[in-house]
C-alpha cells in the first residue's frame, strides 16, 4: 500500500475506490485488467506529493528567513 494512503486526510479517494473495486475481481487483478486504475492512482498520488513538497519548501524558506532575521537581530547588539 502506498504510504500516502495512510494519511489522515486521504487524497485521491475516487482513484483508490476504483482500484479497490477492480481488485475484487481476481481475474482482472492478476491479468492486468486494473492497470489503468493503478496508473491513474499513481498519477494522482505523484501530483499530491509534488504539491506537498512545494508547500513544504515554501514553509521551510519562510522558517529559514525568520531564523536568519533573529540571528541578525541578536548580533546587532554586539
Amino acid at each position: 500500500m502506498h504510504p500516502q494512503l495512510s494519511d489522515k486526510r486521504i487524497v485521491c479517494r475516487e482513484f483508490i475506490q476504483a482500484l479497490d473495486a477492480c481488485h475484487t475481481s481476481n481475474w482482472k487483478r492478476l491479468t492486468g485488467g486494473c492497470n489503468q486504475e493503478k496508473t491513474a492512482l499513481n498519477s494522482c498520488l505523484r501530483k499530491e506529493g509534488v504539491e506537498r513538497s512545494n508547500r513544504n519548501r515554501v514553509k521551510a524558506k519562510e522558517r529559514r528567513l525568520k531564523t536568519e532575521q533573529a540571528w541578525r537581530e541578536l548580533h546587532e547588539d554586539d
